[in-house]
């Protein structure tokens, strides 16, 4: 029996001592093996580990089918994600495969070497370097640092450089800034409509006095004041095709006055509140008017008949332009919401529901097929005919109160505190801020802005004022790009056109 556990003990001695010896040869042999190595940084940015081509040819176990093999054991456990993390990228859906680098000949063919040797592949054609000489460099490749920005962009950025996308702002042309030329007393209220007749020779002004006066354009001498409403007048509109003036108010009338007479001879009954603004059709023997009932009601010009009822808004009718082609009637509400109509068939193209607040203020551009909305802080510019979103004109915080844009793209906004701001319409550059001085002996509250018009000409901006003024302004024109010059840098933002 002893004689027994002896030798077991022997045995595993024996053993012991053999699995000892294994293992120092073993470290031994790693030692040397990576002894020679080179931690500095080649032009790929990659750390190199060079075999002793010696002990490489020495030892049969260093060849190319063990390194694999050995390879292989050593990197089993990374060769696929951990559950929790797999589980996650699913769910997260497909990624956008990165555009991988450009590699020079130099840097492909170790790592290609390095490929083949991971998974076993003879490596014995792309064993040989360019200068002839056998490779017994093993090259552990590594993502190059972010510092080599010239050979490598990251997917954002090249994305950010292709041509075809359209991220570049256009530069603003150059306007003169704009001064006040003219201070025009005699309404007792509120300036709330303004209205200018085709020939350019005359405007229309409609107050909380309830009076609607005539002013000539050239001196600014009030000419006629028209009576009839028993409320505020809203709205003011000079058909270019008949010698008529359509006028709105608070007091649900609608009224087309004969300018030959100076005397109502007509009157469009229907609405139940209300009646904020009214807008002529250029081509159609078509009124519309909108208000506080929430709808946009068109009338034949002729015969009083109302032909549609355009409803769809859940508030007040703020605002609303015609136009010649569709959508030929755009509507703002105080629902926060900018609708597209189909006069034809009387019923909604689109609904733009991209402002928060309330829409007060509508600009269509005399010559291209766009317009501006106007709410609280937000002014936005769209495409017709689907009312696609073209740019934010970013600057002007305040309750934007009313728009208007001229031939020349140069495009104003007012507002309910008395800041004015006038924008290049292309680029949405701001390129004079001011704010409107009241007259003496009004109140602080009395300094906005509450309508607006250009002239025919598009050289004379006329507004109508809380402070019971209309102030006429004109550009500067001694101002030139040297003394007045663009202070425009460029945004980050994505224009869509």
């Amino acid at each position: 029996m002893a004689d027994i556990m002896a030798a077991q003990t022997g045995d595993s001695s024996s053993a012991e001592s053999e699995l000892k010896s294994l293992l120092l040869r073993n470290a031994r042999r790693s030692k040397s093996i990576y002894s020679d190595t080179t931690s500095s940084t080649s032009s790929g940015g990659r750390k190199r580990i060079k075999l002793d081509p010696a002990l490489a040819a020495a030892d049969p176990d260093l060849d190319k089918t063990a390194l694999s093999v050995r390879l292989n054991s050593e990197y089993k456990d990374v060769l696929t994600l951990p559950e929790v993390i797999a589980s996650k990228q699913q769910a997260a859906g497909p990624r956008k495969k990165a555009v991988a680098p450009k590699k020079t000949q130099s840097d492909d063919a170790p790592e290609e070497s390095t490929r083949k040797l991971i998974e076993g592949i003879p490596a014995a054609a792309a064993a040989a370097n360019g200068d002839g000489r056998t490779s017994n460099a093993l090259v552990l490749s590594r993502n190059k640092p972010s510092s080599s920005t010239s050979s490598h962009q990251t997917p954002g950025q090249q994305l950010a450089r292709r041509s075809d996308l359209p991220t570049a702002q256009p530069k603003p042309d150059w306007h003169p800034p704009w001064k006040l030329m003219r201070v025009i007393s005699g309404h007792l209220g509120w300036v709330r409509a303004l209205a200018v007749e085709p020939d350019n020779k005359w405007f229309a002004s409609g107050a909380g006095d309830r009076t609607i006066k005539i002013w000539d354009m050239a001196t600014g001498s009030l000419r006629l004041t028209l009576t009839g409403h028993i409320s505020t007048v809203r709205g003011l509109a000079v058909s270019p095709r008949h010698p008529y003036l359509f006028s709105c108010g608070e007091d649900k009338m609608v009224k087309c006055w004969d300018l030959e007479t100076n005397k109502v001879i007509r009157h469009y009954h229907g609405h139940l509140s209300g009646v904020y603004t009214l807008a002529l059709h250029p081509t159609l023997d078509v009124l519309v008017t909108g208000g506080r009932d929430g709808v946009a009601r068109v009338w034949d010009m002729r015969t009083r008949a109302n032909i549609h009822v355009l409803s769809g808004h859940t508030g007040t009718v703020a605002d609303l332009k015609c136009q010649e082609a569709d959508p030929q009637v755009i509507t703002a509400s105080l629902d926060s919401t900018v609708r597209l109509w189909d006069l034809a068939a009387g019923k909604t193209m689109g609904v733009l529901t991209h402002h928060k607040k309330g829409v007060r203020a509508l600009a269509t551009h005399p010559t291209e097929f766009t317009f501006a909305t106007g709410s609280t802080n937000s002014i936005k510019q769209w495409k017709c005919p689907e009312g696609a979103f073209m740019q934010n004109f970013e600057g002007h915080n305040a309750i934007i109160n009313t728009l208007s844009v001229n031939s020349e793209n140069v495009f104003f906004s007012g507002g309910d505190n008395g800041s004015m701001s006038f924008w290049d319409w292309k680029s949405g550059y701001r390129f004079q801020a001011l704010d409107t001085t009241a007259q003496p002996g009004s109140l602080d509250a009395e300094s906005g802005i509450m309508s607006s018009t250009f002239d025919l000409s598009g050289s004379r901006l006329i507004c109508g004022e809380a402070d019971k003024t209309i102030k006429i302004w004109k550009p500067d024109n001694e101002a030139t790009p040297e003394t007045h010059p663009i202070d425009w840098k460029p945004t980050f933002q994505r224009r869509k056109f």
